[in-house]
């Protein structure tokens, strides 16, 4: 079901960016979360050297200097904190809150949906 990722198999490219192509994505990053600019040069330093690392199916990771990856995206799609990212900064994506109807209605279907504080992050 799920492929084992492999540097080798995996990866076809990895080119470090220049600094107008970082701006632009450090820009665009903060107009799709304006909520994260207070902690964002925590997360992703201005002058940090960026490398932008491409897989298979059109799938662009963006990593640091240290070599974490912070963000991906698939073809010209928005960029996504990876889950280590929001592990370490959890209010990075928008909470929402389900309705009553919802809550029941995922109590039939799955019941560790319901068990928490009902508050669901949105899918777009």
């Amino acid at each position: 079901m799920f492929k084992k990722f492999s540097e080798k198999d995996s990866v076809s490219q990895s080119s470090q960016l220049k600094s107008s192509v970082i701006r632009n994505l450090r820009h665009n990053f903060l107009q799709q979360y304006p909520h994260v600019e207070p902690y964002f040069d925590e997360i992703w330093p201005k002058r940090d050297n960026v490398k932008l690392v491409k897989c298979q199916d059109h799938i662009e990771l963006i990593a640091s200097q240290t070599g974490d990856i912070l963000f991906f995206k698939q073809r010209d799609g928005t960029l996504l904190p990876t889950l280590r990212l929001v592990h370490k900064y959890p209010f990075i994506l928008p909470w929402m809150q389900v309705s009553v109807v919802l809550d029941q209605i995922a109590g039939l279907v799955c019941r560790e949906l319901t068990r928490m504080n009902k508050k669901y992050r949105p899918r777009k």
